[in-house]
């Protein structure tokens, strides 16, 4: 007999897969040897009370024998000789994801990525983190996997209209992820596990016929008749294809300024900024799980908020237990921090981005860039803090309650942003009704979470990648852009996702429309 069966148990009960078969078995009213086997289809954590509680629904087996995991099947064609090739700029998530649609779908895709292999790539991080040395074409934003690869591998999304997230988490298992990511309640696969599959997925692609070409940044558009005939490297080389699905991620300026050179129409969109705190692990553990301390059967604890600040929305993103912070600068003198955390959530330190809504009247300075206004609006704020540091990607930082009360740090507490932090008015450095809006927003949030507005905290400029500052428009139904018959913007650069599944859901959709379209 098989029965789905929903318990709700402490950490140590569910950490206990005999202890999970003895509440099965009185539940189910049966003996536990009756009790074969289960598996985990959902799986949360209720800290909202004085005791943390798990939550469990299982799929039971009683008095058979177990079945494993019904796995989806995936079957991936020979498109060595296809008749047909779609280019794809940008190999993260949306482009990687659109590739393997492509090849269920019997056309061969070519992806042009200007920045390195995930095995290279990581050389070129450890000089911007030892250094402070940033390559333009391979650093946390670019290379292959894209943003989310070397910056956390966090799977949680509410974008469930935009495709099938289940499908999407499949095809990660399918390519070496844990089956974990297929039933907690927040997945997350690290930054230490996403390379692997990243590379797998490559091989996968290439195996099939599909193409791979690294540093090959993205120049120009050959147009003919609004459609794009050739697509133009840095290097002179020229790509031919049916159809291109522009992928770039939120990064890419010189593709956005490409764009509006071209006049290809583009649109501001508004974006949010501010900078990402940092607060030692066990305090946080401690207020949300009510406890001195967290224990092992208890994952790091984690936070969300959100304020309104004189009618602006202030609000935590990317949120890092057991995390790291990292220079995600893609060019020389601006100076960007973003956040990871291994698979573990193993470090010392919380770290999470707090961040203002930035709206189009906040950008009447740059009201001459047109539909860019809020790139170089973004831009300046950077360098600003790039000059605050000093050089070297050394981050201007300051202690939580000072910045709340206007106080110079004169010292800084540990932190795991690895070039290093240096004292600094953080409110000299972004636009004042952004560092008033956060100021407010952290008193708020402090009077709702206990310890959490303490100068034990450190807070660092600036998280400014929150999203695109550009949006790419696109017909709703066949999802081509409406100047350019057969271009295709994708994914978060685009402005049409926030995050690695929903970026993955926004490929695949893509790529299933130019197939219907190329048919």
């Amino acid at each position: 007999m098989q029965k789905t069966i929903s318990l709700k148990l402490l950490p140590s009960e569910a950490a206990s897969e005999q202890t999970i078969k003895t509440y099965i078995a009185a539940s189910a009213g049966v003996s536990p040897s009756l009790v074969t086997g289960y598996i985990i289809q959902k799986q949360s954590i209720d800290a909202r009370g004085r005791q943390p509680w798990i939550n469990l629904t299982l799929l039971v087996f009683i008095n058979e024998p177990p079945e494993p995991r019904n796995l989806p099947s995936f079957f991936f064609r020979d498109v060595h000789k296809a008749k047909q090739t779609v280019i794809i700029i940008g190999a993260g998530p949306a482009g990687l994801f659109a590739a393997l649609r492509l090849i269920e779908c019997g056309i061969k895709p070519l992806l042009l990525e200007r920045g390195k292999d995930v095995r290279a790539r990581r050389r070129d991080l450890a000089l911007l983190n030892k250094h402070g040395e940033v390559d333009p074409d391979s650093n946390y934003c670019f290379g292959e996997g894209g943003a989310g690869t070397y910056s956390d591998g966090k799977l949680y999304t509410r974008s469930s209209k935009r495709g099938d997230i289940s499908r999407i988490l499949d095809l990660f298992v399918y390519f070496g992820a844990t089956e974990k990511i297929l039933y907690e309640s927040h997945p997350h696969i690290g930054t230490n596990k996403l390379p692997h599959i990243i590379t797998a997925m490559r091989e996968k692609i290439l195996s099939c016929g599909g193409e791979f070409h690294f540093g090959k940044r993205v120049t120009d558009f050959t147009l003919t008749n609004n459609r794009i005939t050739a697509v133009k490297t840095a290097d002179g080389t020229g790509f031919h294809g049916d159809a291109v699905i522009l992928a770039t991620g939120h990064s890419a300026r010189d593709i956005f300024q490409l764009l509006q050179a071209r006049k290809i129409r583009i649109e501001l969109k508004p974006f949010a900024l501010g900078v990402r705190v940092e607060h030692p692990q066990s305090l946080i553990d401690s207020t949300q799980y009510h406890c001195h301390t967290r224990g092992e059967f208890l994952p790091p604890a984690a936070y969300s908020w959100v304020q309104q600040v004189d009618g602006r929305g202030v609000f935590s993103f990317c949120m890092c237990p057991g995390g790291i912070i990292a220079p995600a600068a893609t060019a020389p003198g601006e100076l960007v921090v973003n956040g990871w955390s291994p698979s573990k959530r193993n470090n010392p330190y919380a770290n999470s981005g707090i961040v203002v809504s930035i709206e189009e009247k906040d950008l009447q300075k740059y009201a001459a860039q047109g539909p860019l206004a809020a790139m170089y609006f973004q831009q300046a704020v950077e360098q600003k803090a790039f000059t605050a540091g000093g050089g070297k990607m050394v981050a201007p930082a300051q202690r939580l309650v000072d910045f709340t009360t206007n106080k110079f740090s004169s010292t800084l507490p540990l932190c795991s942003y690895g070039p290093g932090i240096r004292p600094a008015a953080i409110k000299d450095i972004l636009p004042s009704f952004v560092s008033n809006r956060l100021r407010e927003g952290f008193i708020a949030f402090g009077k709702k979470m206990k310890s959490y507005l303490t100068n034990e905290a450190v807070i660092v400029a600036t998280e400014s990648r929150t999203s695109s500052p550009v949006r790419i428009p696109r017909d709703t139904l066949s999802l081509q852009h409406p100047q350019i018959g057969n271009l295709y913007p994708c994914g978060e650069g685009a402005g049409y996702a926030g995050g690695i599944v929903s970026a993955a859901m926004d490929g695949e959709r893509v790529a299933g429309m130019i197939a219907e379209t190329l048919r």
